[in-house]
């Protein structure tokens, strides 16, 4: 008898073993730590689509573990990666549009940028997505500010003559139409370049600012609020081809986790803004924020460097994106 009991749970081990062994298991790639949240946003993906036991299993690979920063999107495109988190325009070699994900002045602040994301401006870039078998789960922008080392940087005139670090291309073309001379450099280089004279200005991220104590080296600074200039567009992606080969049950679990974590992304973003300019107050660094007029003159001055210049990377198409994407209310 014992005998018959002990073979008969053996078998259901061993079709256990088997109902898990054939699980899909998808490969989800990022470059941040799993403190960021950005992995926090894939975690959450991860742990709803296991808790809806749809015999589907997401992997995270953190801190660049599987494939570099910039070195995801093309994995992805060629379903040799299932899944990333990163900057969309990292991408910008491959789908020159995707520049326009990281482009001054085109979001004023998180309430906008998820309207951005649900406008007919998206649907055109996951159009763009989709011709690289890409597609988004999840999407989130991540806003930044500017501090200056001995005053504050709020409009153009601010700049003039200062060395200043800009995140991003199209934001070096902005601030040196602005009259400000540009040092490129990583965000972790900053806190040293101010600290040795070399830089004057900076524009980063906001969490950034916070992560690599800039607040010790600066006067003031302009977090993002009702009005800031950078903002990045940083989904969650999945191959295309991937995603259509689940069954509707891990499809719906997967697209339910994601509008969760949506959710959670869009939170904690306006939180990070909310850290960073609280953790700056208490450093005793005056805090100035950027005005509508002053995000008008910026604009201003994006619209005849920045974006004249992606209009003429894209041809016609770029100007049409770029409208669409400046019509978002």
């Amino acid at each position: 008898m014992n005998f018959k009991l002990t073979t008969a749970l053996a078998g259901v081990a061993v079709l256990a073993g088997a109902v898990a062994a054939g699980a899909t298991e998808l490969r989800l790639s990022h470059q941040w730590s799993d403190k960021d949240v950005r992995h926090q946003v894939a975690k959450i993906v991860a742990d709803e689509v296991a808790a809806a036991d749809v015999n589907l299993e997401i992997k995270i690979f953190p801190s660049q573990s599987l494939f570099k920063a910039r070195e995801q999107y093309k994995p992805l495109s060629r379903g040799q990666l299932d899944m990333t988190v990163l900057p969309l325009s990292y991408a910008g070699g491959q789908q020159p549009a995707y520049n326009l994900t990281l482009m001054p002045g085109l979001v004023k602040n998180h309430d906008h940028a998820a309207r951005l994301t649900s406008s007919p401006f998206m649907d055109e870039l996951e159009k763009i997505m989709a011709e690289d078998d890409v597609m988004p789960l999840v999407h989130g922008y991540l806003a930044g500010g500017f501090a200056g080392k001995e005053g504050c940087i709020t409009g153009p005139e601010d700049v003039k003559g200062l060395q200043t670090r800009a995140a991003g291309k199209a934001f070096e073309q902005m601030l040196a139409g602005a009259g400000a001379s540009i040092a490129s450099m990583a965000s972790s280089e900053i806190y040293n370049a101010m600290q040795t004279g070399v830089l004057d200005a900076a524009n980063t991220s906001s969490s950034s600012f916070v992560s690599y104590r800039i607040y010790e080296q600066v006067a003031c600074y302009t977090p993002p609020g009702e009005y800031a200039l950078w903002f990045m567009y940083q989904p969650l992606l999945i191959n295309k081809t991937t995603f259509g080969k689940l069954d509707d049950a891990q499809q719906q679990a997967l697209l339910d986790a994601s509008a969760k974590a949506q959710a959670f992304y869009l939170e904690e973003a306006k939180k990070e803004d909310a850290e960073s300019r609280q953790v700056f107050e208490q450093n005793g660094v005056q805090i100035k924020d950027m005005t509508s007029e002053e995000f008008d003159e910026w604009r201003a001055i994006a619209q005849e460097t920045s974006y004249k210049a992606f209009v003429e990377d894209m041809d016609d198409d770029g100007q049409t994106l770029l409208d669409m994407a400046l019509a978002v209310q």
